[in-house]
This record gives structure tokens, sequence and C-alpha cells, in this order.
């Protein structure tokens, strides 16, 4: 059975062009555009994985974090912090995600977290 991933990004082109690399790779995704979306999301979808960007509009990805690890089962979910901005990772309230991962053209790194997460 396909895994499903939840990826919040307030930017559409992003989204998009993630959505479709990550579908080509066997995944079923959704898609939120910003933290409060992702949330409600998370909740109706019950993902096996979310990636967030920080840096949204309405909520933003940290808060979001802390909101879906409230959830039933939002403790098991693994987070991937997804952002253009690496002055965040030395911040604690990004500690509860399980990856920070700085946002790349190249989607390896992103790709091979997912499967690793994924894989636990």
């Amino acid at each position: 059975m396909s895994k499903r991933i939840l990826i919040a990004d307030d930017e559409e082109n992003i989204r998009t062009l993630y959505k479709i690399e990550l579908e080509e790779s066997g995944y079923i995704v959704d898609l939120a555009s910003n933290g409060k979306e992702a949330v409600e999301k998370a909740k109706e979808k019950l993902p096996d994985l979310i990636i967030l960007d920080i840096k949204m509009p309405v909520m933003d990805g940290i808060e979001a974090l802390h909101m879906i690890r409230q959830l039933p089962n939002g403790k098991d979910v693994p987070i991937i912090l997804f952002t253009a901005y690496g002055e965040y990772q030395q911040d604690f309230t990004t500690w509860a995600s399980d990856a920070y991962i700085i946002k790349s053209h190249d989607m390896t790194e992103l790709k091979t977290k997912i499967e690793e997460l994924l894989n636990k």
C-alpha cells in the first residue's frame, strides 16, 4: 500500500513540483498552502509523513508542527521541516521535528530522508 505524504508550503509552484516528484516515486500526496490547513488535513487524512515549510501565512510551520504533535497519533507521524532558512535549525522549537532540511532544487536529500523515516 502506498504511503501518504502531506506537503505544506505557501508557494504553489513548489507544492506542485514536490507533488509530481513524490507521486512519481509512488507516494500519495496531499497539499496544504499554510500551517492551519496542514493541521486540518493531518486530522482528516492521517498522513504517514508530513513535510512543513517554516515561513507560511496564517500559521507558520513551527506552530503547525506543535499542533500536529498534540493530535491523537501526532507524536507517531514523522515530520520534516523543509525550508529555505538555515537559521531556524538552532531554534529549539524546531527540535520536535524528525528532520530539518534546507530546500534545494535537488530533491535527493529530501527523498532519502523520506524513505529513511517511513522505513523506521
